[in-house]
């Protein structure tokens, strides 16, 4: 069966041992996702088979609305597709408050991106990676002195901030945001070590994930801002 199915074969297997031994145990739960979804966040990340938002956040099906594509990317409005229907839909049907935008390190989208002669059989992926390019100026600026490592990791993070300046251009994002009913979050996480790294408004940096909580609930002007996501038991 192996040599027939090839790749599939795991894939098939594991169906069938979620049918067989998983799907039991949690019948209520699939129940309640019958009858809808009210997720917690709108995950927006990349197709990288290495990442896995909900073994990364620890959450049950039915708690992440998630969009995935090459880069993690946000085409700003006005670009019709499949990222604009799902970022739509999450905000003004799911009523989803907290959008997260999470980079992760050793990005092949980023590699492609500081490096297009690496792109010239991709013609389709180099298009696509347009929406990220407006961070190249000061991206090599900024890494004109920095190992090749640190200069695609500043990648990554100034390509999740873009992003999230993209977001903003929605007018349902920026209506929620200047409401307060909406927060953006921009995050990076590291394959290698499991670390995530957040963005904190007004910081020139990303920093580990609990103290981006401590800063950002500090300068709060309620207790509960970020309680969702952030988590105020962090």
């Amino acid at each position: 069966m192996s040599r027939i199915m090839g790749g599939a074969t795991r894939i098939i297997q594991g169906i069938q041992y979620f049918q067989d031994r998983v799907f039991g145990g949690k019948k209520s739960l699939f129940r309640r996702l019958g009858e809808g979804q009210e997720p917690l966040a709108l995950f927006i990340t990349c197709s990288d088979s290495r990442i896995n938002p909900n073994l990364l956040t620890q959450t049950e099906p039915g708690e992440l609305f998630i969009l995935r594509n090459a880069g993690n990317l946000v085409p700003p409005h006005g670009v019709h597709g499949g990222e604009a229907a799902t970022i739509e839909y999450a905000i003004k049907q799911l009523h989803i408050q907290d959008v997260i935008v999470c980079g992760h390190s050793k990005c092949g989208a980023m590699q492609g991106l500081l490096a297009p002669e690496a792109l010239r059989e991709l013609p389709e992926v180099a298009a696509w990676l347009g929406h990220a390019r407006a961070i190249l100026p000061a991206v090599e600026q900024a890494a004109a002195t920095l190992p090749p490592d640190e200069k695609l990791n500043l990648a990554i993070e100034s390509n999740v901030l873009l992003q999230l300046e993209h977001l903003k251009t929605y007018p349902f994002v920026a209506d929620g945001l200047s409401a307060g009913l909406l927060r953006l979050h921009g995050w990076v996480y590291f394959l290698e070590s499991g670390e995530v790294t957040a963005h904190v408004p007004g910081q020139e940096r990303f920093m580990p994930l609990a103290e981006a909580v401590r800063s950002r609930l500090a300068h709060a002007s309620s207790g509960s801002e970020d309680h969702v996501i952030l988590g105020e038991s962090m």
